[in-house]
């Protein structure tokens, strides 16, 4: 590709950054329901937003980013975005998280369109979606624990 205008140059460039944060390992979904919590702190019923913790071989998160923020009642999540992070962070597997500040925790069916589409865009990178809990104050649902992924 070439650029005529060097000042709309964009270099991209794979490298490690360490930032420090606890390291967890996740067994199960009350671990990423607590650890979830504290990403959210008092933003849990203010709005919804969709986080992805990125996690190694052996299941320790070695990252977490937020994807989008919306709404009372919704966010805009973008699949490629889950990717992108996936991939630069070398994630062997991923967990998607995002919270309902209505206090249901149950699925919309909007969001089990996102777990199937993401699922399928991470599966094609060999990259393992374990997981996309949904977090309200004082519960949470687990798509895994419940069969959906």
């Amino acid at each position: 590709m070439t650029v005529a205008n060097n000042a709309n140059a964009v270099q991209y460039a794979l490298k490690k950054i360490p930032t420090p944060f606890k390291r967890v390992v996740v067994t199960d979904s009350t671990i990423v329901a607590q650890y979830a919590h504290q990403l959210y702190g008092d933003d849990l019923l203010i709005y919804e937003s969709m986080w992805l913790l990125l996690l190694d071989r052996k299941n320790t998160i070695v990252g977490h980013v937020k994807l989008s923020q919306g709404g009372v009642s919704g966010t805009t999540f973008d699949v490629k975005l889950a990717a992108k992070y996936a991939v630069e962070s070398l994630a062997s597997s991923c967990i998607l998280i995002h919270n309902h500040p209505s206090n249901e925790k149950e699925p919309s069916p909007n969001d089990k369109k996102i777990t199937k589409r993401t699922k399928r865009a991470l599966d094609l990178l060999d990259i393992q979606l374990l997981d996309h809990v949904i977090l309200t104050e004082d519960s949470y649902y687990s798509f895994c624990d419940e069969g959906q992924i």
